[in-house]
C-alpha cells in the first residue's frame, strides 16, 4: 500500500512546479507537470485537451508513443472524469496498481482531464486530494501559457478553423464562469465555421452583464462587424455605461462604421445577483427565456429596439425588467439555435428549446453539460448542417449549481 505524502513533500512539490514553469514555453510544459508529479509517487502523467467540439479529449504527450490516442467524451471513463467533474479511479491495464483521472479546471472551465498512474493499490484519499489540486494547478499553467504559443490550441482543432471563426474565438470569454449564485455557460456553433454571432459576459461588483450579438450574413466580413459591436459593447460596459445609453452608443458605432450596410441584432442584460433583478434591451433579437422549477418556460417579452446599425430611424429603445426567483436558468440565444433542424428535419423551435433544457435541469445536468448535449442534439444528430451561426449563453441563478462544477475534493 503506498503512503501518502506528507504536507512538506506536499508544499516542496508545488513550490518547485511554479518555480520551474516561470520559464517554461508552452510546448514544454506537459513534460515539466509530468515529471514534476513524481514525488507524489505519480508516472505515466498525460493531460488531455478537451477539443472544439467536446467530443474527444486529445493527449499532449509524445508523439512517438503509439499508446496515446483520443478518448471520447462518451463512454470512457477519462469522459466521466470531463462530464462530472469527478476524481476517478482504474486499475492500471497489465500492470499493478491503479490509476487517477482529474478534471483540469481553471477555476470552473473544463480545460480536459490529467491521467496519473500509481504502482500500488488503492490510492490514499490524501493523495487524491493532493493530486486534484497539483491538476488544478496544471489548469492554471496551461490557461497561462496558452497565450504564448499554439501548444495547447492546435491540438484541440479536429479540423480546420475558418478566419472569421478565428477571429471570434480570440474574442470570446471563457464558456464557462461560476461564483457565489451564479454559473454561467455559453456555446458558439458551428465551433469551426462560426461566421456572424457572438457573445460577452462579466461579473462587476455583484452584477452579472451579459451580451449575445448576431451580425447580419454569415462569413468574414459579418464576423468583423460582430467583433467591432461586441468591442463597443465591452468599451460602453468598461465606461460605466447604463444598458439604454449602452445600446445608444454600440448602434451609433456600428452605423458610422458600416453605413448603410450591415446591422446587428442582440440582447444586453444586467443581473443583479444578490436580489435577482433582471434588466435588459432587446435590439430586434429573439426574446430571452426563463425556466422554472424545470418544468415551465417563460419568453421574456419586450418591445424591442431597432438593430445596431440599421440607417432608418426605429423605435425606440426600452428598458425590460423582470425578477428572477432562487433556481431559475436565464438563456440567451441566436435564431440559428431555433431554426437548426433535428434529426426528423423539423425545426428545433423555442418551444423544443425550452423542452430541452428542461428536461436537462430536471435530470439534474449542469449549465455547461446542458449546452454540451445540445451541441450534440443540434449538430452532431441533425440531417442536415447548421443553416446559421447557433449561440447561446445558459445563466443559473441561485440554484446551487456552482458546487456541481467543482472536484469532490475540493466542495
Amino acid at each position: 500500500m503506498s503512503v501518502a505524502p506528507s504536507d512538506a513533500s506536499v508544499a516542496d512539490t508545488l513550490n518547485e512546479l511554479l518555480r520551474r514553469t516561470y520559464l517554461t514555453a508552452p510546448s514544454d510544459l506537459a513534460a515539466v507537470i509530468a515529471e514534476q508529479a513524481r514525488p507524489l509517487g505519480a508516472h505515466d502523467v498525460v493531460l488531455y485537451l478537451i477539443d472544439y467540439e467536446q467530443r474527444t479529449l486529445v493527449p499532449l504527450g509524445d508523439p512517438a508513443r503509439g499508446d496515446l490516442g483520443t478518448l471520447s467524451v462518451e463512454g470512457t471513463i477519462a469522459g466521466r472524469a470531463f462530464r462530472t467533474t469527478s476524481v476517478l479511479r482504474s486499475s492500471s491495464e497489465g500492470a499493478e496498481g491503479e490509476r487517477l483521472w482529474l478534471p483540469l479546471l481553471d477555476g470552473t472551465e473544463r480545460l480536459g482531464v490529467i491521467q496519473m498512474a500509481f504502482d500500488h493499490e488503492p490510492i490514499p484519499e490524501r493523495t487524491a486530494t493532493v493530486c486534484e489540486r497539483y491538476a488544478h494547478l496544471t489548469a492554471m499553467l496551461i490557461a497561462t501559457k496558452a497565450a504564448y504559443g499554439d501548444t495547447f490550441e492546435v491540438p484541440r482543432r479536429r479540423q480546420p478553423m475558418t478566419i472569421a471563426s478565428e477571429l471570434l474565438w480570440q474574442l470570446a470569454p471563457p464558456l464557462v464562469f461560476a461564483t457565489d449564485r451564479l454559473v454561467l455557460a455559453g456555446m458558439l456553433e458551428p465551433c469551426y465555421d462560426n461566421g456572424g454571432d457572438a457573445l460577452d459576459y462579466a461579473v462587476n461588483d455583484g452584477v452579472l452583464h451579459v451580451g449575445i450579438f448576431d451580425a447580419m450574413g454569415h462569413g468574414l466580413a459579418a464576423a468583423g462587424v460582430a467583433a467591432f459591436a461586441l468591442s463597443a459593447y465591452r468599451h460602453s460596459r468598461r465606461r460605466g455605461y447604463g444598458l439604454l445609453e449602452t445600446y445608444a452608443s454600440m448602434d451609433a458605432a456600428v452605423r458610422d462604421q458600416f453605413p448603410g450596410d450591415r446591422y446587428v441584432t442582440a440582447v444586453i442584460a444586467q443581473l443583479h445577483l444578490e436580489t435577482g433583478r433582471l434588466t435588459w434591451v432587446s435590439a430586434g433579437h429573439p426574446p430571452p427565456l426563463v425556466i422554472r422549477h424545470a418544468r415551465l418556460t417563460r419568453t421574456l417579452s419586450a418591445p424591442p429596439a431597432a438593430p445596431l446599425g440599421i440607417p432608418l430611424e426605429g423605435p425606440p429603445a426600452e428598458l425590460a425588467e423582470e425578477s428572477l426567483e432562487p433556481g431559475d436558468l436565464l438563456l440567451l440565444y441566436t435564431d440559428g439555435l431555433t431554426e437548426a433542424r433535428q434529426r426528423n428535419g423539423e425545426m428545433f423551435t423555442v418551444p423544443g428549446l425550452g423542452e430541452f433544457v428542461e428536461r436537462e435541469a430536471a435530470a439534474g445536468q449542469t449549465a455547461p453539460e446542458t449546452l454540451r448535449r445540445l451541441r450534440q442534439a443540434i449538430v452532431e444528430r441533425q440531417a442536415e448542417e447548421l443553416k446559421d451561426d447557433a449561440t447561446a449563453v445558459l445563466v443559473e441563478w441561485r440554484r446551487g449549481g456552482e458546487a456541481d462544477l467543482l472536484p469532490p475534493t475540493a466542495r
